[in-house]
């Protein structure tokens, strides 16, 4: 029996990491039907008429369909809005040229990193929720950079860390593991960041769906886990099996899934990174043996390029650098980690 293998379609499939996913299950890369092959090529063409040409490869077209059970219309508005939300925040500039120069002074208030992996090979992402204190955090940021920081983390989870994580582990890795440390959380704190929780929420589940692998939620307060009972009620039944609830008693579960050299000695691993784990960035995203340039930094490079070249053949010396092309003009003047979400 043949193994199984993404469908590719070469006008937009240009991987360089395996495509086969390990989750042996229907939808998934590697594991659909004629009839899901038929709804990628459905959704893709609809797009194309609709007159998108980027992020129509297919791995993204089975991670939107999954979303939203294979109906091809829900899917179709799903990337639409995606689309549309992308233009209007900036995503593709702030991904090359945002610099959270205040990260070091938020971590302290409110720790959000990628540090290392899980024994599946994932990106494990790992936040620590009990010291935010937005009051002092706004006075070293604002809300506005906070969630563009949120934004930029996911663009380089879809790479370079999970292609990266991809290429060492020899199969398909879409997915995070997710640590998330509930110890100091009260009640008392959840009105003020309710907003702020608000916004990351709707970003993460609209707009980068099918990112979840595993969710631990650790050192849960008294009474978490009944409130979570009633909150599942609404929730897939796939989403429900990825996430963990845990209480003060977690590392033997945690270890199960996180090796203990790679999990930060704070949760009871090993692991103690020069300078601190939370600012490492530790991970095979980092390592040249697995590491690719991003392609959205690539595209960066390719852009300037063409806009000198074509600077340097159709401006006259009195024309303004870019007048003849807005958009050019306007790149030129500019020069040159996420809330978890239990929706998916």
């Amino acid at each position: 029996m043949a193994a199984p293998k993404l469908k590719t379609d070469s006008k937009y499939d240009d991987y360089d990491y395996p495509t086969t996913s390990p989750t042996v299950q229907s939808g998934h890369p590697g594991h659909t039907n004629a009839e899901q092959d038929a709804q990628i090529f459905q959704l893709r063409t609809q797009l194309e008429q609709a007159g998108y040409s980027e992020r129509l490869d297919t791995l993204t077209m089975l991670r939107f369909l999954r979303a939203r059970k294979f109906n091809v219309n829900l899917a179709k508005q799903m990337f639409i809005d995606c689309e549309k939300w992308r233009k209007e925040f900036g995503v593709d500039d702030l991904v090359r040229n945002f610099d959270y120069k205040e990260k070091p002074k938020v971590l302290e208030y409110y720790a959000q990193y990628y540090h290392k992996t899980d024994k599946d090979g994932r990106p494990v992402y790992i936040e620590q929720l009990g010291g935010i204190d937005l009051t002092a955090m706004y006075k070293i940021t604002t809300a506005e950079r906070m969630l563009q920081n949120l934004v930029v983390e996911y663009e380089k989870l879809a790479d370079p860390r999970l292609p990266a994580c991809s290429r060492k582990s020899g199969q398909l890795l879409e997915t995070s593991c997710s640590i998330m440390d509930l110890k100091g959380v009260g009640l008392s704190k959840v009105s003020s960041v309710y907003g702020y929780v608000k916004q990351v929420s709707a970003i993460s589940q609209n707009y980068y769906p099918e990112r979840l692998g595993k969710l631990y939620m650790i050192n849960a307060p008294w009474g978490f886990s009944s409130v979570f009972s009633v909150v599942k009620g609404f929730l897939d039944p796939v989403t429900v099996g990825k996430i963990h609830i845990l209480g003060s008693g977690y590392q033997s579960e945690l270890l199960a899934q996180v090796p203990k050299e790679n999990l930060p000695k704070a949760f009871g691993g090993t692991c103690d990174c020069e300078g601190s784990c939370a600012l490492s960035d530790v991970g095979p995203w980092q390592d040249s043996q697995w590491a690719k340039t991003p392609k959205w930094a690539a595209s960066k490079k390719e852009a300037s390029t063409t806009i000198e070249n074509e600077a340097s053949s159709t401006i006259s010396a009195h024309e303004p650098r870019g007048a003849s092309n807005p958009a050019a003009a306007e790149q030129v003047e500019k020069g040159a980690g996420h809330q978890v979400p239990i929706t998916q």
